[in-house]
């Protein structure tokens, strides 16, 4: 097995000047009323160009800023590109510099990443995802046999994690540490792996006959959820994260797609009632299965729960594929965002990744959840899809 090494590169900061009022204290115009009614925060962005003007613009764009006039802005971001990243952010209307940075070392792209981090996180107060990773599955004719491969959160550095030859699914982030689960054919059977990033090394986690799919790791590591067929239908099992102790937790027609909330008590997941698809959810240490109500919105499946708890993504399966959020506790009814299909959180709760279709061929895309704007990530190959946001 090829040994894959995850290298994560330092910055320098060359200055630092910081000088006004603390980011919890900065007047912030864009106030989020209801899910999907939030407007974007106005910035106007002078100076970079090139990869860094590149790097700024998606990563601000997918965390809820919007790109206008000087005039029309409420701050003002001044700086360069030029061989390296300096920059200053300016509070127009409080008329002081809130942010002064210029970076050395690691490649330009990062640089940036970094600087968009120090944005988001003096305006909003909350961490970016400039420097987070993804995990995808590739395939280069679009069906059949692919690969899974990790990437920068907005596409680019792309690695292939496998060289299987085999149809691949379900990529999923072991918390805390460089290592993945997914299920790959590579021995004609769909099976679960765990993977070490950083050495190379991969083992079987669940091989049992029939279907093993979609790996979901506990937010402490400890325990996996995953779908298994080997009672004869599709349903969640629990396991150790070495796959001892394995647990059978429901019995429906037809499980799917289970996910953690982040206290690590509940199991979110897709299933079948009266012919009909349903999200529902039941305890990790089992009990009874509770249906969740997605009122509105027909063919649910493929949940995510927000790592804040607050919030449950998922796609719904109609005439096409839509990407929907609703509140974890039932309060907020399902809202329907963009096309598209298989979200995972970002770690900041509020921007999702997902796949859509461009001409027969899927596309991962970044979505700013309560404002609706998103991009396209770069592409590794033909199609790629079924994300995973490391967390």
């Amino acid at each position: 097995m090829k040994k894959i090494i995850v290298s994560f590169l330092t910055i320098g900061l060359a200055t630092v000047a910081l000088t006004g009022a603390r980011a919890q204290e900065i007047r912030i115009e864009n106030v989020i009323n209801i899910l999907g009614q939030a407007r974007p925060i106005p910035v106007a962005l002078d100076g970079f160009t090139g990869e860094g003007a590149e790097v700024l613009k998606f990563d601000l764009y997918v965390q809820g800023f919007s790109f206008v006039t000087p005039d029309a802005a409420q701050y003002l971001i001044h700086g360069s590109d030029a061989g390296s990243v300096a920059g200053t952010v300016t509070d127009k209307f409080a008329k002081r510099v809130m942010l002064s940075r210029s970076y050395n070392g690691a490649s330009l792209r990062r640089q940036a990443h970094t600087f968009a981090d120090e944005i988001v996180e003096t305006i909003q107060n909350k961490k970016g995802v400039g420097l987070t990773k993804i995990a995808f599955k590739a395939q280069p004719s679009g069906y059949g046999p692919g690969e899974i491969y990790i990437a920068d959160f907005d596409g680019h550095g792309p690695q292939r994690i496998t060289t299987d030859n085999a149809i691949v699914a379900k990529p999923a982030w072991a918390p805390g540490r460089l290592a993945l689960f997914y299920t790959s054919y590579v021995r004609s059977n769909p099976d679960i792996y765990y993977h070490s990033l950083s050495t190379g090394q991969r083992r079987v986690i669940a091989g049992y006959s029939g279907l093993n799919t979609s790996a979901a790791a506990s937010p402490d590591g400890a325990k996996i959820a995953m779908v298994l067929s080997k009672s004869g239908s599709d349903n969640i099992w629990v396991c150790g994260a070495d796959g001892s102790g394995l647990k059978r937790l429901t019995t429906g027609v037809q499980d799917s797609s289970p996910c953690w909330s982040p206290d690590g008590q509940w199991i979110c997941f897709a299933t079948e009632i009266g012919g009909r698809r349903r999200l529902a959810k039941v305890a990790a240490s089992g009990g009874a299965v509770q249906t969740l109500n997605t009122a509105g919105v027909s063919n649910p499946t493929e949940p995510d729960w927000s790592p804040d708890g607050k919030w449950i993504a998922f796609t719904r399966q109609s005439r096409d594929f839509d990407i929907c959020v609703m509140s974890a506790d039932g309060k907020v009814p399902p809202v329907v965002l963009v096309r598209g299909e298989n979200p995972s959180w970002a770690p900041n709760s509020r921007t999702l990744v997902f796949n859509h279709d461009i001409g027969h061929r899927d596309v991962l895309s970044v979505l700013d959840v309560f404002t609706k704007q998103y991009k396209d990530c770069a592409r590794a190959t033909g199609s790629d899809s079924q994300p995973a946001w490391a967390k």
